[in-house]
């Protein structure tokens, strides 16, 4: 019999109620993970259940607005000891910047970068005291690649680098591997919805000619869970079909 990649491992996924983090959570359960996923929606959160229970695997749904301070600290204490955090969980704006309001502006960095700070803050000290664990940070291409919109969402992306880079350094000599998992266009619902004109434009100048698919996003976040990567840590993986390569 095969060992799965990830048999025994407990996982969190946050933001996995549709698109990328729905994708990675279905792909470490089918390694043999049990995965904790979470989202605001509790309706999406069950289906996302479901397709783990389809693949075989062993998950559950815990609803919370990682937007909120004392949701993530509820999500923490409900999730407990976990293996492989996977800090999915973003919010966007491509308002121009003499438009953007603070508000929206607040919302974006509470959502993308106070809570993958707080909630890897909650759920790093019991990895600590085990010796063990791998936290993947979702960022995004636009964090190195400037465009004409959306600067709010680009710097709060850039941000999410930066806590990769120095929690590897932090976390690093009590085994604990960090890394960032940057993905370009991909075929998510809520990514045709703001761009999908623009996902046309971009295809013919892009070396491979297409955008991306969650499942491929998903085996990206696979491998950098896995003992194959076991000594990569602190690196920003890109998995945009040759976007930033020109």
């Amino acid at each position: 019999m095969t060992t799965k990649e990830l048999e025994g491992k407990k996982a969190l996924v946050t933001g996995a109620t549709s698109g990328i983090g729905r994708a990675i959570a279905v792909r470490l359960a089918q390694e043999g993970a049990t995965v904790t996923t979470t989202g605001r929606r509790a309706e999406l959160g069950e289906q996302t259940v479901r397709l783990i229970e389809q693949a075989g695997g062993k998950g559950r749904f815990i609803a919370a607005d990682v937007g909120e301070l004392d949701d993530i600290a509820r999500l923490a204490q409900e999730a407990g000891d976990v293996d492989v955090l996977v800090n999915n969980a973003a919010t966007a704006s491509y308002t121009p910047t003499p438009q953007q309001t603070p508000a929206v502006y607040q919302q974006v960095f509470d959502v993308n970068v106070r809570a993958t700070y707080f909630l890897t803050a909650a759920l790093v000290p019991s990895m600590v005291e085990r010796g063990h664990g791998t936290i993947i940070n979702v960022s995004s291409i636009t964090a190195v690649a400037g465009a004409p919109v959306g600067a709010v969402y680009s710097a709060s992306k850039g941000a999410v680098d930066a806590l990769t880079r120095t929690w590897a350094a932090e976390f690093g000599p009590q085994w604990i591997r960090v890394n960032a998992l940057a993905p370009g266009p991909v075929r998510t619902d809520k990514a045709l919805e703001l761009g999908a004109e623009l996902f046309e434009q971009m295809t013919p100048t892009m070396p491979l000619r297409r955008i991306g698919e969650p499942a491929e996003i998903a085996e990206a976040a696979l491998f950098l869970t896995s003992e194959r990567t076991g000594y990569i840590s602190g690196t920003v993986l890109t998995a945009d079909g040759g976007f930033t390569a020109i």
